[in-house]
């Protein structure tokens, strides 16, 4: 969708100089209306361009390795990715997806996936902070899913899939998946995902699914709570990972699902996600709003709800709450 305004941005990168739009025009045989409307394309994804009567178009940071156009050129997607808004930094990809959602036209936002290279604002499950600094994945995903409202935590087992997927199919590390949203390596996180909605009554006007991932996020930097609890992928495997062939695959697996639970296909999505639990046969503290306890965790349910066996034998069904493993 983006590759004429790509072009453009491929000309304002080579270039040391101011370029003018009679230059660009005539390079990819455009009219100089069509240059205006893909240099305002490239500014909503997020590209810093000045522009003078005088002088033309200048591109600021270039050569960013983390870009849409980056990202774009490994996208392997249909839906999701093919429209993208990019910030350097903003408080948070999914507040900002709900403000975009909720202004209309979100036949046209649909798949648009909202990059942030930070976030000064991420939050988690239950409205906890979620530090996200430079170097990390924090995007959120705008969907107008066609998917009954009772089955759409589908997308949150789809997500958690698709990010433990990839992690082991690129870098041979064992992540699994910490019910309900965390992705873990042994005993640390690495990434999230979080779902929000909105409904009038059992209509759904839209989904935002955010997932956030410590790709390259440098741990030294972190208080030493946080610091104990996460990892990052770099840590891992040693070395700064391509986070722009990375997004671009979890993007493509995220997309299979999405498209099988939009046919109906739940029960394949959930045989994945139960073989990548971390949390099925283990012991668990499951403490929620209202109560606490500990007991087995034996499944989760086709509402996926977790499904503890309690010390006492009785069986009892989690909808949402921390769960840790003992």
């Amino acid at each position: 969708m983006y590759t004429q305004a790509f072009k453009v941005l491929e000309i304002l990168e080579k270039s040391d100089e101011p370029v003018e739009t009679s230059e660009i025009a005539q390079a990819l045989s455009l009219s100089k209306s069509a240059v205006w409307k893909h240099i305002n394309e490239l500014r909503q994804l997020g590209y810093d361009i000045t522009a003078s009567e005088e002088e033309g178009y200048v591109l600021h940071d270039k050569n960013q390795d983390y870009r849409p156009h980056i990202i774009y050129k490994h996208l392997k997607t249909k839906l999701i990715g093919r429209r993208m808004r990019f910030f350097e930094s903003i408080p948070s990809t999914i507040w900002y997806g709900k403000d975009l959602a909720e202004q209309g036209g979100i036949d046209e936002m649909n798949g648009m996936v909202i990059i942030a290279e930070e976030q000064t604002g991420g939050i988690g499950r239950m409205g906890r902070a979620w530090v996200s600094p430079t170097g990390g994945i924090w995007v959120t995903i705008i969907l107008q899913p066609q998917i009954p409202i009772d089955h759409l935590f589908m997308l949150t087992l789809a997500a958690s899939v698709s990010v433990a997927r990839v992690l082991r199919k690129m870098y041979d590390i064992g992540a699994l998946i910490k019910w309900p949203n965390d992705i873990i390596i042994g005993d640390k996180k690495v990434a999230g995902i979080l779902l929000e909605l909105g409904a009038e009554g059992q209509k759904v006007e839209y989904c935002l699914v955010g997932i956030g991932i410590d790709a390259n996020v440098n741990l030294e930097s972190l208080n030493q709570t946080i610091r104990s609890t996460i990892t990052s992928i770099s840590q891992e495997v040693n070395q700064d990972v391509d986070r722009a062939v990375l997004l671009a695959a979890i993007l493509k697996e995220f997309e299979n699902r999405y498209e099988m639970i939009s046919q109906g296909e739940y029960d394949a999505v959930i045989r994945e996600w139960k073989n990548f639990s971390s949390t099925i046969g283990r012991r668990v503290r499951i403490v929620t709003l209202r109560s606490h306890f500990e007991g087995e965790a034996i499944d989760i349910d086709p509402n996926g709800a977790l499904v503890v066996k309690k010390d006492n034998g009785k069986i009892e069904r989690v909808i949402a709450g921390d769960c840790i493993h003992i």
